[in-house]
């Protein structure tokens, strides 16, 4: 894939959005200077990405032309690939916690933040049976990075095997 800066792409982005976009719109939009815009978007059209066409004297048009839209569909796959990863590396982890919970007992939990990825260990937590309380309660599963962690406010119940 062709090797594409950051806010190249996100003034691609915005060219694809909206073809009659300013570069102080784009500059307003991206948070970064007119000036760097006007020279991101002269890249964009040395590397055959995108093409301007005059509207009229104060008015330009920017297109992506089909190299450009390659680049845009790539990374885009790209991203969609890495964020499905993400989800599935989270989620089997939420299955291994969630079964540990599983193993002592434990049938209803605590969860903060809430944010995405609790959400995720949200979902795996009512598919196996085990209740989310909206107060504290014995089990606290937090983000821990890119990890979830248990915290016991009370003795840890036994799991199936120390019982036996």
């Amino acid at each position: 894939m062709a090797d594409i800066k950051p806010h190249e792409y996100a003034v691609l982005t915005e060219i694809a959005q909206d073809p009659l976009v300013t570069q102080a719109g784009l500059s307003a939009e991206l948070g970064i200077a007119v000036g760097s815009v006007n020279w991101y978007i002269k890249r964009l059209i040395q590397r055959g990405w995108i093409k301007v066409s005059h509207l009229d004297r104060t008015r330009l048009k920017y297109d992506l032309t089909s190299r450009g839209m390659r680049v845009f569909t790539q990374r885009a796959l790209l991203y969609a690939r890495d964020s499905l990863k993400v989800y599935r590396d989270l989620r089997n982890k939420a299955l291994q916690i969630v079964e540990a919970l599983k193993d002592q007992g434990i049938d209803e939990v605590y969860m903060v933040p809430d944010d995405e990825m609790m959400d995720i260990l949200r979902l795996t937590c009512i598919e196996n049976g085990i209740a989310v309380s909206k107060t504290p309660c014995g089990v606290t599963l937090r983000s821990a990075g890119q990890d979830f962690e248990a915290v016991y406010t009370a003795k840890p119940p036994r799991t199936s095997t120390e019982r036996a």
